[in-house]
Order: C-alpha cells, then structure tokens, then sequence
C-alpha cells in the first residue's frame, strides 16, 4: 500500500500524509507558519456566535461585506 498523499492548503504542492511528514497537512513549515499567521490576522474564521466580554455582553466583531467567514481576504 503507497503512502496517500494530499494537497497542501497553502501551496497546492503534493505532500506524504505519514509521520514522515512532520507538518502535515501542509508541505513544509514555511506553510504551516502562513496558515498559523491567516489565523493571527484573522483571515480565518469559525461561523459562531461572538463569545461574551468580560461583562457578559457579546463582543462586537468588524464585518467585511466581501469576506466570507473561513475563507482569504
């Protein structure tokens, strides 16, 4: 049985999906830290509800109206 391999979320680049392959599902670090960077930036987002502040009030979230949740801006 051949190692299966899938495609990188940040490249697109063919990559072994073992432990070999210490960043998977992405092909190398350097993706893996971009991917972690979208999250950071807030690129990324999970559809929710906005999570309480402190005081129990929602906290406000800015909207892009040509942003969809979980997707690149």
């Amino acid at each position: 049985m051949s190692t299966p391999e899938v495609a990188c979320p940040t490249c697109s680049a063919m990559s072994p999906w073992s432990s070999s392959n210490p960043y998977r599902p992405f092909c190398s670090e350097r993706c893996k830290l971009i991917d972690l960077g979208g999250w950071f930036e807030e690129r990324f987002r999970i559809p929710g509800q906005p999570a309480p502040d402190a005081d129990g009030e929602p906290q406000s979230t800015p909207s892009s109206p040509d942003t969809e949740p979980g997707t690149l801006q």
